[in-house]
């Protein structure tokens, strides 16, 4: 009998299986965040936050149980710094797209790693990524005075996670020798104890509302636990690069998610700007391979 007739998946679909994983996790993501937002009108940014991240921090010490081997000393050290700007993060996000579409919030936050990919550029193609993903920002920032220009606020809180992102990856790499699922549940955990105080602060009581509660697990689930276990099966099959790349199409993953959930439309030079920020990170990690890890490290867990 044949390996196929056996029930075994054929090698073209072994192939294709890690990046319809990604995919996965990039749709689900931005769904996940999509339906994030219509929570705000009930707890706030602050409060879906909390959900997010509380409910994410739970369920992986359920699947991870970090207790077994607690880490000390530096280790301890650096895993609260990674943990902290992990739950500043999320909070900076989710305060941006209180005021700004989905797909415009994660063009701006993607300045992070692509600037950390950047930074110790040396050939001369880098600079055309440079320039280019500077335009796009440029063309997201509200300094223009146009019909369509950005809220300021939500545009600063955008920034702030995307320095928070570069950050979250420099610390994440000091980590790299733990193990990867202590170091994800530990670091969720912390950003719990920093986040959820202030959803609460914001959310009071409503927080523990039971219909409301179901609603946040089915986002932490849908925006964090799906995705973090669908890239782990892509990455078990797709190069550095490759997955870097598809990675950077998250902005415009974004901008259709919102725009077929929440009805956000966008401008043209709006639109522009996302295509700009996508191809400065797609050209810098086909011209510097060595940087696209840079793009590609812990995603799902981070944006």
């Amino acid at each position: 009998m044949s390996k196929n007739s056996a029930g075994a998946r054929p090698p073209g679909l072994r192939a294709l299986t890690p990046y319809a994983a990604l995919i996965g996790a990039i749709a689900s993501l931005c769904v996940g965040t999509s339906f994030a937002k219509q929570l705000f009108p009930l707890v706030g940014a602050q409060g879906a936050t909390a959900y997010r991240v509380g409910f994410s921090a739970l369920l992986l010490c359920m699947v991870w149980r970090p207790w077994r081997a607690w880490p000390k000393g530096a280790d301890l050290a650096r895993l609260a710094m990674y943990g902290a700007v992990l739950g500043l993060m999320n909070l900076s996000f989710y305060m941006a797209i209180r005021t700004i579409p989905l797909g415009l919030a994660i063009a701006i936050e993607f300045m992070g790693p692509l600037s950390l990919a950047l930074i110790h550029s040396r050939k001369p193609i880098h600079f055309l990524w440079i320039a280019l993903a500077a335009l796009g920002l440029f063309l997201l920032l509200p300094l223009r005075g146009a019909a369509d220009a950005l809220d300021p606020v939500g545009v600063g809180y955008a920034l702030a996670a995307a320095v928070c992102w570069a950050l979250y990856i420099v610390l994440g790499k000091r980590t790299g020798h733990l193990p990867a699922g202590q170091s994800v549940a530990l670091g969720m955990s912390t950003a719990a104890l920093i986040v959820v105080p202030i959803g609460l602060l914001e959310a009071g009581y409503t927080l523990f509302d039971p219909k409301i509660l179901g609603l946040g697990l089915v986002v932490a689930v849908v925006s964090s636990a799906i995705p973090y276990s669908l890239e782990m099966v892509a990455l078990r099959g797709i190069p550095k690069r490759s997955f870097g790349v598809m990675l950077s199409l998250e902005p415009a993953a974004g901008a259709l998610a919102g725009l077929m959930i929440l009805g956000e439309r966008l401008a043209s030079v709006q639109w522009l700007a996302i295509g700009l920020v996508i191809c400065a990170s797609i050209g810098v990690i086909l011209t510097d391979p060595n940087r696209a890890g840079d793009l590609a490290d812990e995603s799902a867990a981070g944006t």
